[in-house]
């Protein structure tokens, strides 16, 4: 088995774990800490392949680390299907790789059979998503007098904010000079001080019914789950975006993941990711992320990028350059090789119309990941199960719900922020979450003068940050979906 891959010392970041636990991983115990999730516990230890696929019986790994995909279905104390990325350790698990569908075997569970006690909750507003956009909504109802849940199905809430190293650009408004993690603590700590803020972490949003009643199922431990039938006065959904994953030869090998999945484990959990990476992307998130990969002392062989300059800004390119990174300008991935993970990576030239030029092909060895940072797409699945009337438009990412000027969507008190409204960034999903908290509040009858000023203002200074050329497709894509109010 692979040495620990455990980061203990690291620059900007102190990983406080919980005390140590043991779970049987195929017969072997494996060492774990409380609050480490299964697959980080298992990616820790080095073991990498977690599922075979049903058809062809190919190796998966973890690739996004949110529980959007499938990669990382096990087999745990018997129950198949488990999403390992997101359920944490508990001493004396048992977890078996799984190979087919799985059944539910009820008859051996016995007195392990999962429980479900069921509670009704009434609240005023119920947010969906825990990133940027759903704690800044949820700190302006929260000022407004609103009793507020932030539903999130991750054990840990903060979104995105919480993966983050780097200072922020932008204003004071949006935490500038400030890094993404900070900034989570700051409004996690600032919503705490509200006895009107209830939080809901490992919450999972089935849905709304009736046009009235949202279904959430937390899972408090393994066999113990509460469905919550809860009711709201207004919704926000800021559930945020998925990442686009990449066609190229043996993608689906364990080491290949997104760069959400490599931010996951390198900086909430405190893991290297791989020992040696190639990165494919070089916009903003590419480039951040090498720069992180070299905080936690992960080797990076080099970024691809199709088109003739990176698409971030130039000095994070300048500064991961100046620590030796090579960047690859006109090249894609081909090929990812190895048997049961990554262990080399095929690149190619590409002309100026995108495609590959025989003959160009490079072998990037002794690699052990391929971290995939080329683009997000919003997620909407809850909102199309609610009914809201989407429209696609390249310019936001895919396919976005139609809005109103204040976020409110085609269902009446159902409002957006952030990303799920189109691919931006943290700041300008800070500014959607404070317009759609103020607006989700106005909507059910708390109002102040002080809270319309600052909404307007929020609008005014989205407005100037648009401008800028950068965000000129933003601009674009925003024309498509913004409707009356009504």
């Amino acid at each position: 088995m692979a040495k620990d891959m455990r980061i203990f010392q690291h620059p900007i970041l102190e990983f406080k774990r919980g005390r140590k636990v043991k779970i049987i991983f195929e017969g072997k115990e494996i060492e774990a800490y409380e609050g480490e999730t299964i697959a980080m516990a298992l990616w820790a230890a080095g073991i990498k392949v977690f599922s075979y696929s049903k058809v062809f019986h190919r190796p998966r790994g973890l690739f996004c680390g949110i529980g959007k995909c499938s990669a990382c279905l096990m087999i745990v104390n018997g129950i198949p299907n488990v999403r390992t990325c997101i359920t944490p350790v508990e001493d004396g698990m048992v977890i078996q790789r799984q190979k087919s569908e799985g059944k539910l075997p009820l008859k051996e569970l016995g007195e392990y059979r999962i429980r479900f006690a069921k509670e009704i909750v009434d609240v005023d507003i119920a947010i969906i998503g825990s990133g940027p956009a759903g704690l800044s909504a949820a700190l302006e109802t929260a000022k407004l007098g609103a009793s507020v849940a932030i539903i999130d199905q991750n054990p840990k809430l903060g979104g995105q904010l919480i993966k983050q190293t780097h200072k922020f650009f932008g204003s004071a408004e949006t935490f500038a000079g400030v890094r993404g993690f900070e900034i989570a603590k700051t409004l996690l700590s600032e919503l705490k001080d509200y006895d009107n803020v209830m939080f809901y972490p490992q919450t999972i949003a089935l849905g709304r019914f009736r046009e009235r009643y949202l279904a959430l199922v937390k899972t408090e431990t393994m066999f113990k789950r509460r469905l919550i039938i809860m009711k709201p006065k207004a919704i926000i959904v800021a559930t945020g975006a998925i990442e686009r994953p990449l066609m190229f030869e043996n993608n689906d090998l364990p080491g290949v993941m997104t760069a959400g999945a490599a931010q996951t484990i390198m900086n909430v959990y405190g893991i290297k990711p791989a020992k040696r990476v190639l990165i494919v992307g070089a916009g903003n998130v590419g480039l951040i992320l090498a720069y992180q990969f070299l905080q936690a002392n992960v080797d990076v062989a080099g970024l691809l990028v199709r088109e003739d300059r990176v698409g971030g800004y130039l000095v994070h390119a300048a500064k991961i350059r100046r620590m030796g990174v090579p960047i690859y300008t006109r090249h894609t991935i081909v090929a990812a090789h190895g048997k049961e993970h990554v262990e080399a990576a095929t690149i190619i030239r590409v002309d100026e119309h995108k495609k590959p030029i025989p003959g160009t092909e490079i072998t990037i060895k002794d690699i052990d990941g391929i971290v995939i940072a080329t683009g997000m797409t919003p997620d909407v699945e809850l909102l199309k199960q609610m009914g809201a009337k989407l429209k696609y438009v390249r310019e936001l990412g895919g396919f976005v719900p139609l809005r109103t000027r204040y976020n409110e969507t085609t269902l009446k008190r159902v409002f957006i922020a952030g990303d799920v409204g189109g691919v931006e960034e943290a700041s300008t999903a800070i500014m959607e979450g404070r317009i759609a908290g103020i607006s989700a509040a106005f909507s059910i009858g708390y109002h102040s003068d002080k809270a319309e000023k600052e909404r307007r203002f929020a609008e005014e200074w989205l407005e100037e940050f648009r401008r800028s050329p950068y965000y000129a497709k933003i601009r674009e894509g925003r024309k498509k979906v913004i409707i009356p109010a009504t």
